[in-house]
């Protein structure tokens, strides 16, 4: 091997073992190296799993051996944030007192990608039980750092997974969205990653015990992988789609669609809302405007995207209302400063009584349903997921007017996700030394739409990771 395989994109890495090229063994041990030069300087990944990792791929060498067919992530790694089951490892939010609450099964998402070949080498940093703030930081496991800028946040909820991926200690990561949480870190650390279509993905939410959440994180948050290539992200979508017994919302929808008469159309909405933009995320969304006009998409700059305020406002009182009667319990599991965040949020919208709840499911399905109709129009809609470049680490909990400014910058994934379409963010390229990118939004059970456009801009403005990490000046 001419260069270290870790470098290397999924797709390649899998290929190396299957055609025994390299062995699991060795792509895994060469990851495991990796995150013992780079983990220590930006503390992604929390729990590594080297040993089980390393039996998982002795167990694909010997399949390969025996001449058995070897699946399309054959022996690549891939890291978990900390909300999702892996067998046999705690799964602790980043909660002190869930440290040895070891999972009894995979999550189904994990499963799916084991079903693939992939191999899960550790878990991944992300901010206390998910609503400590943007920033990757957790009262068990401490701050993750920005590999591009120690001074910027790698934002979050799955900031981890990004910082491991861009970094080269993992091929792939799995996280959740519930409103820019895989978008956000990726336009931050300079990698992709899709949100699914609520419904495409099968997977288990519940935190602890039998009982489902409410309807809030029943249907905003879906799961989804992190990748440094956007073919990486399509073969992670294609292990990840599907239907299981676990997860009764999961569809049964083609993973392709038919293909699109004549050139597709895409929105283009720089400044969703008209809130402000950043000049270096408008360069972003034009310089992604332009590669997709360059390969033939009919690509038009539009006014808004619909109702985008009054999605906001109907997104923070459904949550607000189902986090109510947890939050004294949750609040005293948020650590220090953890609930600041939150508390900010909770002061400000009180909770919805039955009447105005039952009158908001219909403010949802009416949101969902104008959203329906603007891309029946425009198939795809290409915009930020954060209207700043990365932000300092903690600004959302340090203050009301830095909790308005990082939820102002991240509305158009809040609406994205409050009505359940898919999106890819794909970087764009390095703007004053940062990465930028944008999010490619689309119909709803149409990732590949998104997927196919997202490869357009990655063929002109190329990939940024792997990165190695920047000292602090």
């Amino acid at each position: 091997m001419q260069e270290a395989i870790w470098r290397r994109p999924a797709a390649a890495q899998a290929e190396a073992v299957r055609s025994a090229e390299a062995s699991a063994v060795e792509l895994v041990e060469s990851h495991l190296e990796r995150i013992a030069r780079v983990n220590p300087h930006v503390n992604a990944v929390t729990q590594l799993m080297a040993d089980r990792a390393l039996e998982a791929a002795a167990a694909t060498d010997r399949r390969r051996a025996a001449g058995e067919p070897l699946g399309p992530l054959a022996g690549v790694p891939f890291t978990v944030k900390e909300t999702t089951p892996v067998e046999g490892v705690p799964t602790t939010f980043g909660v002190e007192r869930f440290r040895d609450l070891v999972a009894p099964a995979d999550a189904p998402p994990v499963a799916r990608l084991r079903a693939a070949g992939a191999i899960p080498i550790g878990h991944a940093n992300m901010p206390t039980l998910v609503l400590a703030g943007m920033h990757t930081r957790s009262e068990l496991f401490g701050d993750t750092v920005n590999p591009w800028d120690p001074a910027r946040t790698p934002g979050g909820t799955s900031g981890g997974d990004a910082v491991a991926v861009a970094t080269g200690m993992a091929a792939l990561g799995l996280g959740n969205d519930s409103g820019g949480s895989v978008r956000i870190p990726a336009q931050f650390c300079g990698v992709a990653a899709l949100k699914p279509t609520t419904g495409r993905f099968p997977a288990d939410h519940r935190v602890l015990g039998p009982d489902d959440p409410g309807p809030a994180s029943q249907t905003l948050v879906t799961d989804g992988p992190l990748a440094r290539t956007v073919g990486d992200l399509r073969l992670a979508y294609e292990a990840l789609a599907g239907t299981d017994p676990r997860d009764p919302r999961a569809v049964p929808v083609p993973v392709y669609g038919p293909p699109l008469p004549g050139p597709v159309k895409v929105a283009v909405v720089a400044d969703p809302g008209g809130h402000g933009v950043h000049p270096d995320v408008r360069a972003a969304v034009a310089d992604a405007a332009d590669a997709l006009r360059d390969v033939g998409y009919d690509v038009r700059e539009v006014a808004d995207v619909p109702r985008l305020d009054e999605a906001l406002e109907a997104y923070g009182l459904l949550t607000v209302t189902e986090f109510a009667p947890s939050w004294p319990v949750v609040r005293g599991l948020l650590g220090e400063g953890g609930d600041r965040y939150i508390a900010m949020a909770m002061e400000r919208t009180p909770p919805a009584t039955a009447a105005e709840l039952v009158a908001l499911m219909g403010t949802w399905l009416n949101i969902r349903r104008s959203w329906a109709g603007f891309l029946e129009e425009y198939p795809l809609l290409l915009g930020p997921s954060f209207t700043e470049p990365p932000v300092e680490p903690g600004l959302e909990s340090r203050d009301r007017a830095g909790r308005d400014r990082v939820a102002t910058a991240m509305r158009l994934c809040t609406a994205t996700s409050f009505v359940g379409v898919p999106s890819v963010a794909v970087p764009t390229g390095l703007y004053a030394g940062l990465p930028g990118g944008v999010q490619i939004v689309g119909r709803a059970f149409r990732e590949d739409l998104c997927l196919d456009a997202a490869q357009a801009v990655e063929d002109r403005l190329g990939v940024l990771a792997p990165v190695d990490p920047r000292p602090a000046v």
